[in-house]
């Protein structure tokens, strides 16, 4: 072997040194995350800072197991800036053998990655994540220097971060499901009692410390036993699912809307007094007359009762939500005996 090829291989092993190193301190920077969103952006910020790449971008296949932490509602700002989504389709198309995809002839590119993303880019890299065996998002390299990427470079070191990306991610999202089934509504999507309990205990401190009211609408499905007997469960489950998702939609940024019990829902109102909870449950029931659910070609009346009571600080929380049922069930009688 010539001194000028053990200079090479030399060389060569320091650069892969060098790889092993940056890769490992990014495992390391992973694995101490306590969320996916968190693991996610310490990724993408890390690997672009040691790396020097110009622009990442993670490629989401739509369904995925982690879509729940990427809806509107759940979303950061930074992740609807560094997220996009992809069908499994067009991402297999690069990905088909589970393999790094690489090049610098974006000319000949599928028309599958929105433009947008690869301005000023004149090469890429495709880096495929697995979970529990299948493939479900790609993290999107791209860079200014057209021979960064090109598939006549090897993919060791891209093969060996895939594999580590996708397992931290595997083990965070693990712990991120118990916790999110430990404090959500599977059906609904919304906030379980568990969570109730514990925002409205937060609620009643700073009411009690700096003075801040706040109210409580018990809300319950009108007729919901006879829509099951009538539709069927699925159909009622779609009633649940209909009426969570408006009450969400209606209701501002820091109030909360959780799922009670059965049909019931409990909406936290943050700094409202008892007028202002009737008209915020005068709103909430008008809506649903007015936007009937759509259900197999036709539409299906659902309608809502809301009990109201405000907080003086001094009750407790199961006072509050006796209060607040007790309305609940004087405003159905009221409606029963006007129909009598």
């Amino acid at each position: 072997m010539s001194e000028l090829e053990i200079e090479q291989l030399i060389a060569n092993s320091k650069a892969n040194e060098n790889i092993a190193l940056k890769l490992f301190e990014i495992e390391k920077e992973v694995l101490e995350s306590k969320s996916c969103e968190e693991l996610i952006q310490r990724l993408l910020n890390s690997i672009q800072q040691k790396f020097d790449i110009t622009e990442i971008t993670l490629l989401l296949v739509e369904p995925t197991p982690i879509s729940y932490l990427f809806n509107e509602r759940l979303q950061s700002n930074w992740q609807q800036r560094h997220s996009n989504k992809i069908s499994l389709e067009q991402l297999k198309a690069f990905h088909h053998d589970s393999k790094p995809f690489l090049t610098n002839d974006l000319d000949n590119l599928p028309a599958v990655i929105p433009t947008e993303l690869l301005i000023e880019a004149q090469s890429i890299a495709l880096i495929p994540l697995i979970l529990e065996g299948q493939l479900f998002g790609s993290l999107l390299f791209s860079d200014r220097d057209k021979s960064r990427f090109s598939n006549i470079l090897g993919t060791f070191h891209l093969e060996q971060l895939a594999t580590k990306v996708s397992l931290c991610l595997s083990n965070v999202l693990i712990r991120e499901q118990l916790e999110y089934m430990a404090h959500y509504d599977r059906l609904t999507g919304v906030a379980n009692r568990r969570l109730m309990e514990i925002f409205i205990a937060e609620e009643l401190v700073r009411q009690q410390r700096y003075g801040v009211p706040f109210s409580l609408l018990f809300v319950d499905c009108d007729d919901f036993k006879q829509v099951n007997d009538r539709y069927g469960h699925d159909c009622g489950d779609r009633v649940l699912a209909y009426i969570a998702t408006n009450l969400q939609g209606l209701i501002r940024e820091n109030d909360r809307c959780f799922r009670f019990a059965g049909d019931e829902f409990v909406v936290v109102l943050a700094s409202q007094k008892y007028q202002e909870a009737e008209l915020a449950a005068k709103r909430l029931s008008e809506f649903f007359i007015k936007n009937p659910m759509p259900y197999q070609q036709t539409v299906l009346p659902v309608t809502i009762t809301c009990g109201v009571a405000a907080s003086d600080g001094k009750r407790s929380m199961d006072e509050l939500l006796k209060e607040a049922d007790t309305h609940l069930y004087q405003l159905k009688n009221n409606r029963k005996q006007l129909l009598v």
